[in-house]
């Protein structure tokens, strides 16, 4: 009996190990794709989206293409063409003065961590899922709060960590 739980004991321990070197390994992949250094932008041919109604933009690669601009002209979406699940996107809200805004999420506090080559200070969130990987970035300026996102697959999102991150930095917005 007591080889029984010996072996019992070194099977537990094998399996542990054997997971938290996959663990390890995993948060390596994606801390990898977030440094790697094969991204050049320079090699990139880019276009520029310009909103008029909310006075913002950012570069896209020229041959993404944009989705139908919604009638409100808030903002737009451009898709990969090598892959149909990637798009980025950029989009604008006119907010309420604070006397009368209810939206929770309006008043809470958010410590910027980002900012733009404008220098203009934000908010960047990176969540991966077992579905969806995305970097967004918020910036709130004159009563109107700016968005921008790049969404891929999770397991295609270091793919694009680079490139996302790249846009989010040259985002722009009108300053008075």
């Amino acid at each position: 009996m007591a080889t029984a739980n010996k072996t019992c004991s070194l099977g537990r321990r094998i399996y542990q190990f054997a997971a938290s070197v996959s663990g390890a390994i995993a948060v390596f992949i994606i801390l990898w794709g977030c440094t790697a250094n094969d991204f050049n932008a320079g090699a990139i041919t880019w276009k520029t989206y310009s909103n008029s109604r909310y006075g913002f933009e950012f570069p896209y690669p020229s041959n993404w293409t944009s989705s139908a601009a919604p009638e409100n002209d808030d903002g737009i979406a451009f898709i990969s063409p090598q892959n149909k699940i990637v798009e980025i996107r950029g989009w604008a809200s006119q907010q309420l003065p604070n006397s009368i805004v209810t939206d929770q999420e309006s008043v809470k506090k958010r410590n910027p961590n980002f900012q733009t080559a404008q220098g203009v200070s934000g908010v960047l969130v990176v969540e991966v899922d077992q579905g969806v990987g995305s970097m967004t970035l918020t910036l709130i300026h004159s009563q109107v709060k700016y968005y921008w996102q790049g969404r891929s697959k999770s397991q295609e999102f270091q793919d694009y960590y680079r490139l996302f991150y790249y846009i989010a930095q040259q985002y722009r917005i009108s300053l008075p």
